[in-house]
């Protein structure tokens, strides 16, 4: 830890920037500028390098590694089909719920599918708010309201709700999807382009 200290002083712009002042006072004094008054000469003009020199930059935040980040999601999906597995939904919207999560598991899938999503922060994003938030409160709002339409018939009932839902964020994940297909196809686009290239 000290050394590392030690080492960072060494290696700081300030010391740097006085050092090579420093050496310009010791070659003022070779060349009989600085007289016998050479010794402070050498350190006034470290000082001076070192009050002149540019600020420290700090480091840059170390943020999370989009991949890891798709490691938690794979984790918190899993455990969102342990929880719709256990929930009693109508036949249509057991459907399309199925269809939902056969596409989000196909994204969350290891493998190329994960490495273009990764260069994705905003897709990695809206796959983590569909698996975190929207599909378990969809689904959640439709366990909750069922039973109380019982007591307030003649309203729009909760399964239409959540066909509906589940039909948006379905859209919304094949329009993901189909961002990853074009963004891999332009990549072997450019990965042919530049063996040709290499050919000639």
């Amino acid at each position: 830890m000290a050394t590392s200290k030690f080492l960072g002083c060494l290696e700081s712009r300030k010391n740097i920037t006085g050092s090579a002042c420093g050496l310009v006072g010791v070659v003022l004094t070779f060349a009989g500028v600085a007289g016998p008054y050479w010794p402070v000469v050498v350190v006034g003009l470290y000082g001076a390098g070192a009050l002149i020199a540019p600020p420290e930059r700090p480091p840059l935040p170390d943020f999370a590694d989009p991949s890891a980040q798709l490691d938690e999601v794979r984790a918190d999906f899993e455990r969102l089909r342990g929880y719709l597995a256990n929930v009693e939904l109508p036949p249509a919207a057991a459907g399309r719920l199925t269809e939902l999560t056969e596409l989000l598991a196909a994204l969350l899938d290891p493998g190329w599918v994960t490495e273009v999503l990764a260069q994705d922060p905003e897709g990695v994003h809206a796959l983590s708010r569909a698996v975190r938030q929207d599909v378990p409160e969809a689904v959640d709002a439709f366990v909750r309201t069922r039973w109380w339409t019982r007591l307030a018939p003649g309203q729009e009932s909760p399964e239409r709700h959540l066909e509906r839902q589940l039909t948006l964020l379905h859209e919304e994940a094949e329009r993901l999807a189909a961002a990853v297909r074009e963004t891999e196809a332009r990549r072997q686009e450019s990965h042919t382009r530049y063996l040709e290239d290499r050919s000639k």
